[in-house]
């Protein structure tokens, strides 16, 4: 009888769609709900939440050249002029580009974005559910598989079940078994359409917070200097293109790959994160990766602020993955040491 098969296809079928639904909701969770944090939002974790690591140092950098804290060359060399850092970000910056011969912009970006100061902005913005985590993404989207190999399970077992039905001698006695390994078969293909994980890193809170700070007037964030407040939260928000104004050509040619190459790291990272599940295409343009950590939910709050200025991150050309290529999608983003930082253990890789 196929009534064996049916309960072991069924059984199969319902615990990989717990399962599955287990880790979408563990996806889609807000550890820590306190509103959008509108205009007053720091302006690292804008820059992060808008254009992930990469955004979040370039915006970094523009605003110490903007003050007159760094100096980028023509050349895109970057010269640090003012050693004393105002946040944990620009305390990696300052110590990563080291004396006065300075060192090429496209290395500098690439050698910081695994820095555990860069990646707890993301960790932060995760924490208020502005983002979604790329561990608990990714696991959303290993879980789904369950459901499609039970699914090949119920045709298979369906298949041979409905084989022995026909050829059995009792066939006109007992019903037809492809009725029912049909329904469960239909089942589980509704699931697949009806609970398909995100794809976006950014949750709607948060693409919410960039409509409100691309509201009709210029966000002008507080941690810079009025003159220039506009113009870098521009940045943060839009990347090159506030750079527009040929009074900044030569800002706008270092930072849109007009007059340095991208480093390979970056384009691994993004070739790696288009092929992925569960990449936000604004991510992937601007480069980098976040690897969520695995202690973030004590250590977000104040990531992006100065009272971070003196933590360790001054090596951060020396982060990665740590081997642990398979939490990241694709060996080839994570196996570089500016990749990923030394969080990576707790997440993969994403930008």
């Amino acid at each position: 009888m196929w009534n064996t098969q049916f309960v072991v296809a069924l059984t199969v079928v319902a615990l990989a769609m717990a399962v599955a639904t287990v880790f979408d909701r563990r996806c889609r969770r807000v550890t820590d709900p306190k509103g959008l944090p509108g205009n007053g939002m720091p302006l690292l974790e804008a820059a992060f939440l808008a254009g992930g690591p990469a955004r979040a140092v370039d915006t970094a950098l523009v605003r110490m050249e903007r003050e007159g804290r760094v100096v980028i060359s023509r050349a895109h060399r970057v010269t640090v002029t003012d050693t004393a850092p105002r946040d944990a970000v620009e305390t990696v910056l300052i110590t990563a580009v080291g004396g006065r011969t300075g060192r090429d912009l496209s290395v500098l970006r690439a050698s910081v974005l695994g820095s555990p100061n860069v990646q707890r902005l993301g960790d932060a913005l995760a924490a208020r559910g502005l983002l979604r985590r790329p561990d608990a993404l990714r696991a959303a989207w290993r879980a789904r598989r369950l459901v499609v190999l039970a699914l090949v399970l119920t045709v298979v077992l369906g298949t041979a079940a409905t084989v022995q039905w026909l050829t059995g001698p009792g066939r006109d006695e007992s019903t037809p078994p492809f009725f029912a390994f049909g329904a469960l078969a239909v089942v589980a293909v509704v699931h697949l359409v009806v609970g398909r994980p995100p794809k976006s890193r950014i949750t709607p809170a948060g693409e919410r917070q960039l409509r409100l700070m691309h509201g009709s007037s210029p966000w002008r964030p507080h941690e810079v200097d009025r003159e220039h407040a506009a113009l870098v939260g521009a940045f943060a928000l839009d990347g090159a293109a506030a750079l527009a104004s040929s009074k900044y050509r030569t800002l706008r040619e270092a930072f849109d790959g007009g007059g340095a190459a991208r480093p390979a790291a970056l384009v691994k990272a993004g070739r790696s994160a288009r092929s992925g599940g569960g990449t936000d295409a604004g991510a992937v343009a601007a480069g980098g990766a976040w690897c969520g950590s695995s202690d973030s939910g004590g250590h977000t709050g104040h990531s992006g602020h100065s009272g971070h200025s003196g933590h360790s991150g001054g090596h951060s050309g020396g982060h990665s993955c740590g081997g642990s290529s398979h939490s990241c999608g694709s060996s080839s983003s994570c196996g570089s040491s500016s990749s990923c930082g030394s969080g990576c253990g707790g997440g993969g890789c994403g930008s």
